[in-house]
């Protein structure tokens, strides 16, 4: 038999799917893959309902629906100051995955190379590697996870096509202030590069964080392509709903790629987020406030565990250092909680395609606190038992 395609084929089942699987298995509670709980929207969920039953049934516009892109827009005013024409400048993908290949499929030519910060999402590399990209790792280290100039500077260079940021970053929970994103302006004007900003984590920022949209500083409006995620703003994962910001010539290079992917996403979820998103204020307050006191509460379930947890911004996640525990190993500390302990949760050597790090774990919070108290007590008792 004829093998498959090479680079792919050195990838293999993703870890949140690995570790989702030993979670079932040993009937653990999974903090480890990144869909939350108890946070959907009754009011979006009923409109979902309520189109899905009125139709129309058939493809939506490639683009996406009208009333999609515009509140998109409208979204991107309302928040950023941000200008963007709706009908040239916003296109619907489903997930927003599926907008990150189609900018870098739409983008990306054999032998161009592109700068990504790591620890970085999983799917980044895979995708960079099967457009023919050859990836420039910059690594960014705990416990603040600051931007190394230096490092980042060095990586760019006469071949570079395109930077990756992703801010608020998973798996860091770092949000890149406005001194950095200076940085990382001045790198993109220099080498006439482009930047793909991956912003799904956008209204899940905490403390005294701010987001700021590379593309809204100066100079990068033609340079950026915007991504945004209704599974992330909306907490309904599984929707598939993402949504690409960018200058007319760069939506029109990634719509390319999009309309030989998926093409068309369900028009009922269309319709559903467009209300969604042009709620107001106070619901997108609202769940900053509701996942900032999860997050706290979950912090100090693993720090009462004996885990030392590193700071959070943004994001769903927290990072723990797990050689307080006597740990250094991540994945082998992963698979023995989830087995041992009944918790699971996923290491972050995945996101170091550099290979290295290895003494830290990563914790969703996006989950109901009943939940999370269960997980913190089953922890607790575990590690005291171990230890007498």
């Amino acid at each position: 038999m004829k093998s498959g395609n090479s680079i792919l084929a050195g990838y293999g089942t993703t870890i949140f799917e690995t570790m989702s699987r030993l979670a079932r298995q040993h009937g653990a509670i999974n903090l480890g893959q990144g869909f939350p709980e108890g946070l959907e929207p009754d009011a979006l969920l009923r409109e979902a309902a309520r189109l899905m039953n009125e139709g129309p049934q058939q493809y939506a516009p490639m683009l996406g629906l009208p009333e999609l892109r515009h509140a998109v827009a409208r979204h991107a005013r309302r928040f950023y100051g941000l200008e963007a024409d709706a009908d040239t400048e916003v296109m619907v993908t489903s997930g927003a995955t599926e907008a990150l290949a189609a900018c870098l499929f739409g983008l990306i030519e054999p032998g161009d190379e592109v700068v990504v910060l790591e620890p970085c999402y999983d799917s980044y590399l895979p995708i960079l590697r099967r457009a023919g990209a050859v990836p420039r790792l910059v690594r960014l280290t705990p416990p603040d996870w600051s931007l190394p100039r230096q490092a980042l500077a060095e990586a760019f260079g006469p071949r570079t096509k395109l930077m990756i940021l992703n801010s608020p970053m998973n798996p860091t929970g770092k949000v890149f202030d406005a001194a950095e994103l200076a940085v990382i302006a001045d790198l993109l004007q220099r080498h006439d590069a482009y930047c793909l900003c991956d912003e799904v984590y956008e209204h899940q920022i905490y403390d005294e964080a701010r987001h700021i949209p590379l593309i809204t500083l100066p100079g990068l409006r033609e340079r950026c392509l915007r991504v945004g995620s209704a599974g992330k703003s909306f907490s309904v994962t599984g929707w598939k709903v993402g949504y690409v910001t960018a200058a007319p010539a760069l939506l029109a290079m990634a719509a390319r790629a999009h309309q030989y992917l998926t093409f068309a996403t369900p028009p009922a979820l269309q319709g559903a987020v467009a209300a969604g998103l042009d709620w107001d204020d106070g619901y997108f307050q609202g769940l900053r406030r509701d996942l900032q006191d999860r997050r706290d509460h979950l912090r100090a379930g693993l720090e009462a565990a004996g885990l030392a947890v590193l700071p959070c911004r943004g994001s769903y996640f927290l990072t723990a250092d797990i050689r307080p525990l006597g740990f250094d190993d991540d994945e082998a500390f992963c698979r023995h909680i989830t087995e041992k302990a009944g918790v699971a949760a996923v290491p972050l050597s995945a996101f170091y395609p550099g290979g290295g790090t290895r003494h830290l774990a990563r914790f969703c919070f996006a989950k109901t606190q009943d939940i999370l108290d269960v997980a913190a007590l089953r922890l607790r008792q575990h590690f005291r038992e171990t230890s007498s």
